[in-house]
This record gives C-alpha cells, structure tokens and sequence, in this order.
C-alpha cells in the first residue's frame, strides 16, 4: 500500500479519536484524566496482538533514562490535551498542536543538537500567521486582537502547553528510538504509559478504575482508532521519510476542525479553516522543505 494511504488514515483515525473523546468529555461523569488513560489503556489488547511479531532489540541505560523521563511528560501532556478538547472548540484547539514541530526547532537544538535551516524559520512565519487568522474576525477590536483572543481561551492555551511538552517528549522519544527499534518502543512504551499512568490517576481519582470501564462501547472504539493511528503511522515511516509522513499526518488538524463543524456545531469555520490550513502549511515547511 502507498505510503500516503497510510499516513492519510493515521490522520484520520487521529481526528476521529479526537472527536470521539470530545464528545465522551461533553459527559460531565468522565473526567479529561479518565478519558486520557482510556487513549493508552484501551490500545493494550490490540498491542499484545503484535507481541509475537517483534523483535527485542539490545537496550542500554540510555533507552531506560528516556523511558523514565518519556512517560511522565506523556501523562502530563495527554491530560492537558483531554482538558483542552473538553473546556474549548476542537476548531480552536486541535490547530495549536501545529505548534509542536515549532517548538521542535528549539528543543531539538537544545537536546539532540540539531539546527533548523531558513525554511523552517519561514513554517514559523506561517503558523503564526495561521494563529493569528484563527480568530481574525475580533480584528475590529484592535491588530492584536486575535492574539489576545487566543489568551482568553483556554482551550488553547492547555493546547499550547501540550505543544510544547509534546516536542521534549519527541526528542526523548527520538531517542528512545534509536537505542531500541521503532516498533518495539512503540509497543512497549504503550504498556508503560498506561501502567503509570493508571497507578498516578488512581491515587488522585476516586474510583478510577470503575470510572474508565463505565462507557465500554466509546472507549473500545477510541482505544481501536488510536492503535490503527498507531500501526498505520509506523507503517508509514517505514515506506518514507519521516518529515514526508508527518505533513500528511497533521492533516489530522484539519479533519479535526471539520469535526468540530459537522458534529458540534461549532462556528466561525471559514476563518478557522483558513487559519488551521496556513498553520498546517508551515508544519509541511518545517518538516518537509
């Protein structure tokens, strides 16, 4: 199968994850935690599935450090995610993770020692500008405006939070990765995750474990999305480069703006569209050119 196919279907089964969870959180009984874990958690039946088929690769002392500085960040970062998705518009959340690759540049640099070249100053340039278009309709109150918009909602700004500790953790990740095998982390640190995860929101979430088998029907159909994304994303990066697959996988902000329309009836698509189209386009600038 061509390699777009399948980074088309990661971004897809990723958006529809993301609205799926969305409209699970709309349900005041589930918590953005409980609904975070069951991304992870639900995933694990799939993943032992695949057990058989790996290979387990030398691990140094390197690949566990990674490991133990990776989950944490992770929990962190799908947690703020969850709560972000629940309080605001996917159409002004989903957007803010085309941060991510920005922040990369930054973090990269600090942590693997890699330096970004002028085309990703310009996929900066863009994204701002695609931030900026995100709530341009409040541009009558003043130029800044639609900035200070993004300040005011809290949605993004727990987005934007995510952005950030998402691009540390692909570096950790980067480099779990390269002390391991690609598959093989995949397939192991979603055990992990979970796992830790589960014992941290079981000490802080009364009846946690009665709360994340409540909804067994959306939470199986969320755990299945998120292991095609998973599966098909790994399929993906073995056929092509991985800046090439990531730019095809971020379309999955614009499925997710889309979403937003179709089944929350959310407004203000036009800008929102445009907005999320120019960020996306700075992440292709960053990540492809």
């Amino acid at each position: 199968m061509n390699w777009f196919v399948y980074a088309f279907v990661c971004a897809l089964s990723l958006a529809t994850a993301d609205a799926l969870c969305k409209k699970v959180l709309d349900d005041d009984s589930n918590s953005p935690s409980v609904v975070a874990w069951v991304r992870t958690g639900y995933t694990l039946p799939f993943m032992v599935c695949i057990i058989p088929f790996i290979d387990k690769p030398d691990l140094d002392s390197t690949f566990y450090i990674a490991i133990l500085v990776a989950v944490p960040l992770d929990i962190i970062a799908l947690s703020l995610y969850m709560k972000a998705i629940k309080v605001s518009p996917l159409s002004l959340t989903l957007p803010f993770l085309s941060l991510t690759p920005v922040f990369l540049i930054g973090t990269s640099y600090v942590i693997l020692g890699e330096r970004p070249d002028k085309s990703g100053f310009i996929g900066i340039v863009l994204v701002v500008i695609g931030a900026y278009l995100l709530n341009v309709h409040t541009i009558n109150q003043g130029l800044l405006a639609p900035f200070k918009t993004i300040a005011k909602e809290q949605g993004s700004v727990l987005m934007i939070i995510v952005a950030f500790v998402f691009s540390v953790g692909s570096c950790v990740g980067k480099i779990a990765v390269q002390h391991s095998d690609p598959i093989f982390f995949s397939v192991v640190y979603s055990f992990l995750l979970s796992f830790f995860f589960f014992l941290a929101m079981s000490f802080r979430t009364k009846g946690f474990f009665s709360k994340v088998i409540s909804r067994p029907v959306p939470f199986l159909l969320i755990g299945i999305l998120i292991t095609i994304m998973i599966i098909t994303h790994m399929k993906a990066i073995s056929i092509v480069e991985v800046a090439y697959m990531v730019s095809v996988k971020r379309l999955s902000i614009l499925f997710g703006v889309i979403y937003g329309v179709m089944f929350f009836k959310e407004t203000n698509i036009k800008e929102r569209l445009l907005g999320a189209s120019v960020m996306v386009s700075g992440i292709i600038m960053i990540t492809v050119f």
